[in-house]
C-alpha cells in the first residue's frame, strides 16, 4: 500500500527559490512507494496549521525549508503516528544535518525512498516545542538582531553580525537547576541541545543524542575576545566540550532563572521570555526519516 506524503513548501526560507521542487519530486520520488500533494505556505504559522490538518490524512509530512519550517511542521505532528521528512532549504539546517539527510534537493528526495525512520526526543521550553536547539544569551541575541534588521540569513551574515555584536554583548548571571542539581553560572550563552549542532556543522555538544531521553545544557562561559575564533573552530572540529569555557550537564528537567527578561530562541526562531524558564525533554516524541549516514551516538 502506498504512503501518502504532503510536501509543505516555505517559499521564502533560506532565500532560495523552490518553484522547481514539485518537478524534482515527480522525477525522483518513487511512485510505487508514495503518492503526494504539495502546499506552499503564505505566512508565519501556516506550515503548522497545514501540518495539524494533515494528521490522519497523510503518513508523511515533508518540511521543505529551514529549521524554523521544520519546527512549525514538527510541532503540528509531534506525539502522533505521522512521520516527518525534511528537504533542507534553510541557512543552517541543523536537525537535517544531524539526521544525515542530504543537503542537495535531489539527494534528500531520493533519501525518502529508503523509508529509514527513527523516533526522536523533543524538548519543550515554557511549553513550546523545539527539536534541535533552544537557548538564551548571545545566540538568542543574534537571532533577535536578525529578526529586527531583516538581514538575509546564512553563515556569512551570521558570522558578520556575531563579530559586530560580540564586543558590546555582556554575559549574564543564571541560576540553573538540572534534575535537582543547582548551579549558579555567569554565561555568555546557554544552549539547550537535543541534537549536537546549531547548523552549518557547528557542534556545541558533540555527544548529544536525539534518542537518549536527555537534553544537554551547554553553558558557554565568558571568554577573552581573542579566543572567539578558537571557540568557533572547536565547534566545527567537534571539540567544544573539551574547552575550559564550556560546561555540559545532561538531564531531563531544567529550570533556569535569569536576572532580567530577554530574548530566547527555539530552533533559531527568536522570541522573548520572562526571567523563569522551564525546559523538559519529551522522549520518543517524533517519528522522522533519516539519512544513510545517521547513527545514534
Amino acid at each position: 500500500m502506498k504512503r501518502k506524503a504532503l510536501f509543505i513548501i516555505n517559499p521564502v526560507s533560506g532565500g532560495k527559490k523552490k518553484d522547481n521542487v514539485p518537478g524534482m519530486v515527480k522525477e525522483h520520488l518513487d511512485p510505487s512507494v508514495f503518492e503526494y500533494d504539495f502546499e506552499f505556505t503564505t505566512g508565519i504559522f501556516h506550515a503548522h496549521d497545514l501540518a495539524v490538518a494533515a494528521v490522519g490524512e497523510y503518513d508523511t509530512i515533508v518540511a521543505v525549508g529551514g529549521d524554523g519550517t521544520v519546527n512549525e511542521i514538527a510541532s503540528g505532528i509531534v506525539e502522533t503516528d505521522t512521520e516527518l521528512a525534511v528537504i533542507p532549504f534553510g541557512s543552517g539546517n541543523g536537525l537535517a544535518r544531524f539526521l544525515g539527510i542530504p543537503m542537495d534537493t535531489v539527494g534528500a528526495i531520493k533519501n525518502m525512498n529508503t523509508g529509514r525512520s527513527i523516533v526522536i526526543d523533543a524538548g519543550k521550553m515554557n511549553d513550546q516545542w523545539f527539536f534541535n536547539m533552544a537557548g538564551m544569551g548571545f545566540d538568542a541575541h543574534i537571532s533577535h538582531v536578525f529578526a529586527q534588521g531583516g538581514d538575509k540569513r546564512g553563515f556569512v551574515n551570521y558570522f558578520k553580525s556575531s563579530v559586530q555584536e560580540i564586543s558590546q554583548y555582556r554575559s549574564q548571571e543564571y541560576h540553573i537547576e538540572v534534575d535537582g542539581k543547582e548551579l549558579d553560572r555567569e554565561a555568555f550563552m546557554l544552549s539547550i541541545a537535543n541534537s549536537s549542532q546549531y547548523g552549518n556543522n557547528a557542534h556545541v555538544s558533540p555527544t548529544a543524542s536525539v534518542q537518549d531521553g536527555l537534553l544537554d545544557v551547554c553553558v558557554i562561559k565568558p571568554f577573552p575576545l581573542w579566543r572567539f575564533p578558537e571557540m568557533g573552530l572547536r565547534m566545527f572540529f567537534k571539540t567544544a566540550d573539551k574547552s575550559k569555557y564550556v560546561e555540559i550537564i545532561k538531564g531531563k528537567h531544567v529550570h533556569i532563572t535569569r536576572v532580567q527578561p530577554g530574548p530566547i530562541h527555539l530552533d533559531g526562531e527568536p522570541q522573548s521570555a520572562d526571567i523563569d524558564i522551564n525546559i523538559d525533554v519529551v522522549p520518543s516524541a517524533l517519528k522522522v526519516l533519516v539519512g544513510d549516514s545517521y547513527h545514534n551516538n
